[in-house]
């Protein structure tokens, strides 16, 4: 959904720094890269040792650098080999965070419900994104688009669990975790949903 709303406001601020960047002579797969390694490192090494908050903004600012990667491409011009890097590297982001989260959940707060709750997470990422992926592929790529919450809101409503329970608000990540698995649930059922339409519309 905010893929939708804010991407154009967003452009107007990233596309003059991504064509910046472009003739500085970073590259947009350099760009994603270190997103990705920034983003993995953080989650990986921050959240499970029980530092959310300075985990949360570690992330939080490598994946600002998605933004930047997606204007270096519009300025430079994408590629097949770049869009399949960054589709890539936005899983492993995804899978880190969720993982990290579980992991946390385990070994620091020793509540086996927030562990479920995100590894439930981690595999719902997955698999909405591979329900696009494989759409596009079939030729229903539209079909599957959209949905209740995309990447950017999985990320904010994780995100902002972790950093309110960084400062000392309990419970915080098993609400958003709870709340982003009914969510992602949700969206999965809306995007298959739009696939069996569309496929039902080419067989007529």
């Amino acid at each position: 959904m905010l893929n939708i709303f804010a991407r154009a406001s967003v452009s107007r601020v990233t596309d003059p720094l991504g064509a910046a960047l472009v003739r500085a002579g970073l590259t947009p797969n350099a760009m994603t890269l270190i997103g990705t390694a920034g983003a993995v490192a953080g989650a990986l090494a921050l959240l499970p040792q029980g530092m959310l908050f300075a985990g949360t903004l570690v992330v939080w600012g490598f994946v600002m650098l998605d933004l930047l990667d997606g204007a270096m491409a519009r300025a430079k011009g994408s590629t097949p080999f770049g869009a399949v890097l960054d589709a890539t590297c936005d899983r492993l982001v995804d899978g880190a965070l969720f993982a990290a989260i579980a992991w946390w959940a385990f070994s620091v707060a020793d509540n086996p419900r927030v562990a479920a709750a995100a590894l439930l997470c981690l595999v719902l990422a997955q698999v909405i994104s591979y329900v696009k992926a494989r759409a596009e592929a079939s030729g229903f790529g539209d079909a599957a688009n959209g949905g209740l919450i995309e990447r950017a809101e999985r990320l904010i409503i994780a995100l902002v669990g972790t950093g309110l329970q960084g400062l000392g608000l309990p419970h915080s990540v098993e609400v958003t975790q709870w709340l982003l698995a009914v969510l992602s649930v949700i969206t999965l059922v809306q995007r298959m949903a739009g696939v069996a339409q569309a496929a039902g519309k080419a067989r007529l």
